[in-house]
């Protein structure tokens, strides 16, 4: 049986052991990065890095208090993905999607998801260490191969995800 875009069949199905571990470090490091800011946030001078080029060096500065854009936009995005995750009926599928596959199609994607989301909490947790290091004065810990990590970091679990994909019958 076929099943258009519009009635998906809803499966449940339960978080696996790595999309636990995902979550895990993801949360990790969010909560680890938002804990750093707060104890260290007395010693940080007003300005702050709040922008890096390619190569990993510091081009703009801005007030401490923007340190918290990236806390703010994690939690959105953590929050947001993870709606998604519960839902994985309503991702978009190719049209051999049908009832024999539909968990399969769903437990791919959802991990796709967990993984993206995760390694984005990880990504903003390590900008926000950087910036607080380099306030501190404790000097750059990243710096060049940081730009190469992030997209190497959020394509690997997409182009993973989609061969995958691609093997379901």
């Amino acid at each position: 049986m076929v099943v258009d875009s519009w009635n998906k069949p809803k499966i449940r199905i339960p978080k696996t052991k790595p999309e636990w571990a995902w979550d895990i470090a993801g949360y990790t490091f969010y909560i680890g990065s938002v804990l750093l800011l707060v104890f260290v946030w007395n010693t940080l001078p007003e300005e702050v890095p709040a922008h890096y080029n390619a190569a990993g060096e510091v081009n703009r500065w801005g007030s401490k208090y923007e340190l918290f854009i990236l806390p703010i936009v994690g939690a959105f995005t953590a929050v947001f993905m993870a709606v998604f995750e519960r839902f994985p009926e309503i991702h978009s599928y190719p049209k051999r999607l049908n009832e024999s596959n539909a968990k399969e199609f769903y437990l791919n994607s959802r991990k796709i998801l967990n993984q993206v989301k995760n390694i984005c909490l990880i990504i903003f947790a390590l900008i926000l260490f950087e910036s607080v290091s380099i306030a501190a004065g404790w000097g750059s810990r990243i710096g060049m191969w940081f730009l190469p990590l992030v997209i190497v970091g959020t394509c690997v679990p997409i182009v993973t995800g989609l061969i995958r994909q691609r093997k379901i019958r």
